[in-house]
């Protein structure tokens, strides 16, 4: 996976759509002739290079000295903000509360206080109804502030009225924070330690779900405070692989949205996460025709609104759907038909990578799921591909879930390959890596013993051996700590197959 570090401006400006560019000329040369502006001529530099050379820049345009280029640079990116802020002003209603906002501002600072109070009153409307309660409060304030200096000759109560509300919304945005706090911390520790693994495990999710869950029932939530509660209890009860809760909550959160479809519109990103965890939880609940029918619902609202969403929507809802994609084949044991969608997901991948739009984590993800794919194919080699990947990846401690099957599944492929010498160095390997990883547990344990055992037998010595760790690994199966590695590793299936002699 590559670590390089592209140019911030390159980066921006190769993110650009053509309306965008389109706008941006039309932003910067509304005053002035384009060929003056040397920023114009540094922005269609960097635009026609596949990858960011300064050297060429300076060659290309004699105009732009380099002691300039820097400035030029600086400039040139404040500039394309500014044209993308009123391009996106129509799609995000936080930026037209912040424009409103920045109104009243400099009519406040001009003396016209009347006017600004006017401004504020209207993006406080705005704000409400958008339940954007950071910038209700911050307006709030403000009028708050008018009117502590001023004489406004406001309603009698309006003193009240501002004390009250601005109350309620220091109420609401602490009872958000502390729900994505709680969110974020539980999404923390599984990107660390995946599902639990014993005992330890549970307790320390158990106490910092109980210990930051401070929200009484009683109260009345707002809409987001609604959506994080089930967010946060989707990620408390997947952690914990109870997954009929996980899903219970995953569909309430998709209900609140649907409830409220302005909502939609205001955080399509928060509504599309809720049906990738609901979708999730249909998989690991093996239930594949709700999975179908909840697939074919996202993929219905993306294609009739994506040409309103921004990029980072398209590149979710792109990963979710492919997700989910390939769960269902694994449900219906439909491999090869799965590995239709591996060319063209890579080829995204790769590119999203380039452009630093997708984290490592989901990447390993997708890599271990293309490996299952080709392994249940019985295309081995192009599974080693994959899992190599995983495996030589310099990501650290990151999802050490992960990392420890992807060796497990890469020490099968071997043994179907017939790389007997090979494996008897590597169990010795992937036991140390376990060991070092604290993630060795009674299923890798067997899985090790008997490919040990099963390299120095004949074929006809090995049917036994198959049978044995089938009845061993049947008994973790609904084991409350054991039972995570069937998420990863669905090796009954594989056993299931020796058994029978069939393919996976």
């Amino acid at each position: 996976m590559s670590n390089h570090q592209t140019d911030v401006l390159f980066q921006l400006i190769k993110s650009l759509t053509k309306a965008e560019k389109r706008n941006f000329k039309l932003y910067a040369t509304r005053n002035q002739n384009s060929i003056d502006l040397k920023f114009i001529q540094l922005f269609d530099a960097i635009d026609k290079q596949a990858v960011f050379k300064e050297a060429l820049i300076l060659k290309k345009v004699p105009q732009i000295k380099k002691r300039q280029l820097s400035n030029l640079k600086r400039h040139l990116y404040k500039q394309i903000l500014a044209s993308l802020r009123l391009v996106h002003k129509q799609k995000n209603i936080d930026i037209e509360i912040r424009e409103q906002i920045d109104n009243a501002r400099i009519l406040y600072n001009k003396g016209l206080f009347i006017q600004s109070l006017k401004t504020l009153d209207k993006a406080k409307q705005t704000a409400k109804e958008n339940h954007q309660d950071i910038l209700h409060l911050s307006i709030l304030e403000f009028e708050k502030m008018i009117e502590s200096r001023h004489i406004t000759r406001s309603i009698d109560n309006r003193a009240e009225q501002l004390t009250t509300s601005s109350d309620r919304r220091i109420k609401a945005i602490s009872g958000v924070s502390e729900l994505t706090n709680l969110s974020l911390q539980l999404y923390s520790m599984y990107i660390k330690i995946g599902h639990v693994r014993n005992e330890k495990d549970i307790l320390l999710v158990k106490q910092s779900f109980k210990t930051r869950l401070k929200l009484k029932s009683e109260l009345r939530l707002t809409f987001f405070e609604e959506v994080y509660l089930c967010q946060a209890q989707v990620w408390y009860y997947y952690i914990l692989q109870d997954f009929p809760h996980c899903y219970r909550y995953a569909q309430k959160w998709i209900d609140l949205f649907k409830q409220k479809p302005s909502m939609i519109r205001r955080d399509v990103d928060l509504f599309i996460r809720g049906y990738n965890n609901l979708l999730t939880s249909l998989f690991l609940m093996r239930y594949s025709s709700k999975l179908s029918l909840y697939l074919e619902e996202l993929e219905q609202f993306v294609q009739t609104h994506q040409k309103e969403f921004s990029e980072n929507s398209k590149n979710l809802a792109f990963l979710y759907i492919y997700t989910a994609r390939f769960n269902r084949h694994f449900l219906e044991a439909s491999f090869s038909e799965g590995l239709v969608w591996v060319a063209e997901l890579e080829k995204e991948l790769v590119n999203m990578e380039r452009q630093q739009k997708i984290d490592i984590h989901r990447i390993l993800i997708f890599y271990y799921k293309i490996a299952s794919l080709y392994f249940g194919s019985g295309e081995h080699e192009k599974a080693l591909d994959f899992l190599n990947k995983i495996i030589h990846s310099k990501v650290g401690n990151l999802k050490k879930d992960i990392q420890c099957y992807a060796r497990m599944l890469h020490l099968i492929v071997h043994y179907e390959l017939g790389n007997f010498e090979l494996l008897e160095y590597l169990v010795k390997s992937v036991y140390r890596f376990l060991i070092k990883m604290e993630d060795m547990n009674a299923v890798q344990k067997e899985v090790l013993l008997f490919l040990r055992k099963a390299l120095f037998k004949k074929p006809e010595e090995l049917m036994p051996l198959f049978k044995k760790l089938h009845q061993s690994l049947s008994l973790w199966v609904d084991h409350p700590y054991e039972k995570r590695s069937f998420l990863y590793l669905d090796i009954i299936s594989w056993l299931d197959s020796k058994l029978q002699r069939r393919t996976v």
